[in-house]
């Protein structure tokens, strides 16, 4: 048992079971052990790789996203930039570089990041270095008022959910206590939820079924739709997810690029969940927003130039560099990689038509 299962070992023995949520907010965000205040784990040598650091073109294509957002705007004279989980800063320096071309836009642009991470803060310094000097937030709201470019790339995924299990009982909590040897295991809290609250269906499933909801990310997405509509501003939603409000268990762990036991040595593994974008779309909606997508990776990237930009990019380039950039087109946007689990949503406020979903 390592250090932060110590911790929450001995919490458990002295409150009780913690929710799914409690878990996952701990073992991501605590400040001594937790997986994202410690380590900078992105990357072929680290436990995942996120679209960005696989090639440029990807926050290359985003960079066109924002330009023709930016235009569709009015092209104000000032537009905050803010990324949301911006990892290791690579999306946001390839964003920036390809924007040279476009002196307006850059000169308007103020770059904001809202990150949790002292280790992935100093990262980001570091890559946008020469490119920006940002400012970071805790939070979404902390971001001065004025029009808004929000890119979010595998932010929605970290945030906490809670589980409800069907039991013969009704809809009961899922929780993390401790079995007869102490070690940290699931089981059945004695907290309920009205199945009003769960996705349609829920009366129907079987016993055993599993329910997940993420009121952080239903509250973040409602904030963020807000300021959109008031400040005739944009955002656009990378994530791996549903389209659909479903049921089934999709809370899970990977280190070094393989699935993990996420009660196993937890802060040392990524812990994430399968991001609702039905209830996002809805969320967006009821604040009065537009909602473009969602849309798979692989739809949207064609969509936006991907193929004519490895095209480009290959072009007189050695036999090695070219298969490279296939290689990479394949992970972005093949239907066995990133292509279809991926899915991309938008949204901005009412009146704005944006790239990438005319024709889909």
């Amino acid at each position: 048992m390592n250090a932060l299962a110590s911790k929450l070992a001995a919490l458990i023995r002295s409150v009780g079971p913690l929710s799914i949520a409690d878990y996952m907010a701990a073992a991501l965000g605590d400040p001594e052990h937790g997986y994202y205040t410690t380590r900078n784990a992105i990357g072929l040598d680290g436990d995942f790789i996120t679209a960005p650091e696989i090639s440029q073109m990807f926050g290359e294509l985003i960079a066109i996203w924002c330009l023709t957002a930016y235009e569709a705007m009015g092209s104000p004279e000032t537009v905050h930039l803010v990324e949301l989980g911006p990892g290791r800063g690579t999306l946001m320096a390839d964003l920036l570089r390809a924007a040279r071309t476009h002196p307006a836009f850059r000169a308007a642009v103020s770059v904001h990041l809202v990150e949790m991470s002292p280790t992935l803060r100093e990262a980001q310094r570091d890559r946008l270095t020469g490119l920006a000097t940002p400012r970071w937030h805790d939070r979404l709201d902390q971001v001065p008022e004025g029009p808004l470019l929000v890119v979010a790339n595998e932010f929605f995924d970290a945030l906490p959910i809670r589980q409800f299990v069907k039991t013969e009982h009704g809809w009961r909590e899922r929780v993390v206590g401790l079995n007869d040897d102490g070690d940290l295991a699931f089981g059945v809290g004695a907290g309920t939820i009205d199945p009003a609250h769960l996705p349609s269906g829920a009366d129907e499933v079987p016993v055993g079924a599993v329910a997940e909801i993420n009121r952080p990310a239903e509250a973040i997405m409602a904030g963020l739709a807000r300021r959109l509509r008031e400040s005739n501003g944009a955002a656009i939603v990378f994530d791996y997810g549903h389209t659909r409000s479903g049921f089934g268990e999709t809370f899970q762990a990977v280190r070094a690029h393989r699935f993990a036991d996420p009660l196993d040595n937890p802060g040392e593994c990524d812990i994430t969940a399968h991001v609702d974008f039905e209830v996002l779309a809805r969320t967006a909606r009821s604040e009065g927003a537009r909602v473009h997508g969602p849309v798979t990776q692989g739809d949207f990237l064609l969509a936006m130039g991907l193929l004519e930009r490895a095209g480009g990019l290959g072009h007189g380039k050695s036999p090695e560099v070219q298969e490279e950039i296939v290689t990479a087109v394949n992970r972005l946007a093949g239907p066995e990689e990133m292509g279809v689990l991926f899915k991309v949503l938008a949204v901005s406020a009412p009146t704005l038509k944006l790239p990438g979903f005319e024709s889909l």
